[in-house]
């Protein structure tokens, strides 16, 4: 398989090439990056011109408009592993998904996957309980909540109707049942945690996933393109990748 990896010289990149160069020696990456030096990969998509299979991104969503147009025009499944997005960038990738099949996610942990299920089923079962997620990354990270969290949030607001997000809580007042707090942590260098805490008067359920090592999204990125190069054009999610795994 012929892979471009968008976004490659970056912290996230650099772990992609090393993932897929370990699980697929016999694939053929070609790295692009804005910000590559010394000739180590190409520095715009539009560089290089010859043969692919599809294009896997860790780069940053301001990108999304060229990286959409240049998968539509070349005719190339997308993997997109950014976060982030604008409306205009996310109709961008909607609009894409109508020439060429696109896989977009906030988290390419299969493990992230499974934990998104259960906090579905768990918040149904419990239609009266208070709900709390709290996530944590390290001090470097941008975004904030985290992608996964607001992924995790609305699994959570699917079964739950009339509930609303609170992004963090820093006003005095008795929390609203409807409420479904979001609260993130910003330390060190913690690759990724995410826990979603499910309360009633008499119990607590916690459901929790944490990450120990970033390949385990470069891995998840491999799994998602070598199943996408074999769809047709529409919007993906992991869940489809999930579903076809356990059959």
């Amino acid at each position: 398989m012929k892979v471009i990896l968008n976004g490659a010289c970056g912290r996230m990149g650099r772990v992609v090439q090393r993932v897929f160069r370990e699980k697929l020696p016999d694939a053929d990456l070609i790295p692009v990056d804005p910000m590559a030096k010394d000739g180590e990969a190409y520095t715009a998509l539009a560089d290089y011109d010859g043969p692919a299979d599809c294009i896997v991104d860790f780069s940053h969503h301001s990108l999304t408009p060229a990286l959409t147009a240049c998968a539509a025009a070349r005719k190339l499944p997308l993997v997109i592993a950014t976060t982030g997005q604008t409306a205009e960038e996310l109709a961008a990738i909607r609009e894409a998904a109508e020439t060429v099949p696109v896989l977009l996610a906030s988290n390419f942990s299969l493990g992230i996957v499974v934990l998104t299920a259960l906090a579905r089923q768990a918040a149904k079962a419990f239609p009266e309980a208070d709900i709390e997620i709290v996530e944590a990354h390290h001090n470097r990270k941008l975004d904030v909540p985290s992608g996964t969290a607001l992924t995790l949030a609305k699994a959570v607001q699917s079964v739950r109707p009339g509930s609303r997000l609170v992004i963090g809580r820093h006003e005095n007042g008795k929390r609203d049942p409807a409420d479904i707090g979001v609260h993130s942590l910003r330390m060190g260098n913690v690759v990724g945690v995410h826990e979603i805490h499910i309360c009633t008067d008499t119990q607590t359920l916690t459901l929790r996933h944490e990450a120990h090592d970033r390949a385990l999204f470069a891995e998840g990125a491999l799994t998602a393109a070598r199943w996408l190069v074999t769809k047709e054009p529409g919007l993906y999610g992991m869940e489809q990748v999930l579903e076809d795994l356990v059959r």
